[in-house]
């Protein structure tokens, strides 16, 4: 990413600081990212990212809400409407790769405070949420959607940062796509197990 100028046309100042802001958060992590920190990097006074951005917590959320962006569109790349187990679990590949390659951003977008009432970083929000319900629908129409996505990111976001962590092996992209196949064919394994004996002990 190339480092920011001074120099940015009318109007463009909020893109600017934005763009300082993904800068700092490659270069130090969450722990740079400041207001002031990013006046300087983008060329522009100490005061001028508060025309956009009230304080920390509001840099951190339209920051998020790029990354959510992002997300989505690695996501749909992957498969647009996955209708098998095997292509959900492509689906959860690209979501963890997505948090490894870009572990700074990831961590802002889940682990940092953010500002509850900005709207674009709840639409943006929403939408991955909406995304993920759709998902699991298609490839299993007749299960609770609401339950089941829920489950499926649970688990896929919590192999994300057992991957980022150390606490699992991440030396070797198959290795990552291993660990996410695996664990996401046994959450659907059980699931289905468990919808048949409820079914058994009904009849």
């Amino acid at each position: 990413m190339p480092q920011t100028t001074g120099s940015y046309h009318h109007g463009d100042l909020r893109a600017a600081c934005l763009h300082a802001a993904r800068v700092l958060l490659e270069e130090d992590g969450s722990a740079g990212l400041s207001l002031r920190a990013v006046a300087r990097r983008a060329g522009v006074s100490a005061t001028a990212p508060y025309r956009h951005y009230a304080d920390r917590e509001a840099l951190v959320s339209a920051v998020a809400a790029e990354g959510y962006r992002e997300l989505a569109e690695s996501l749909v790349a992957v498969h647009p409407a996955p209708t098998t187990p095997d292509e959900l679990a492509e689906v959860g590949v690209a979501y963890v790769r997505f948090a490894l390659e870009r572990p700074a951003l990831f961590r802002v977008m889940f682990a940092e405070p953010c500002d509850p009432t900005d709207e674009e970083r709840v639409a943006a929000t929403a939408a991955i949420t909406q995304y993920v319900r759709d998902l699991v629908h298609g490839v299993f129409p007749g299960s609770d959607p609401e339950a089941l996505s829920t489950a499926v990111w649970a688990l896929v976001h919590g192999l994300a940062f057992l991957l980022l962590d150390g606490k699992l092996d991440s030396s070797a992209p198959e290795t990552v796509a291993n660990h996410v196949h695996g664990a996401v064919q046994a959450l659907l394994a059980a699931s289905l197990t468990a919808r048949h004996v409820a079914k058994d002990v009904r009849h």
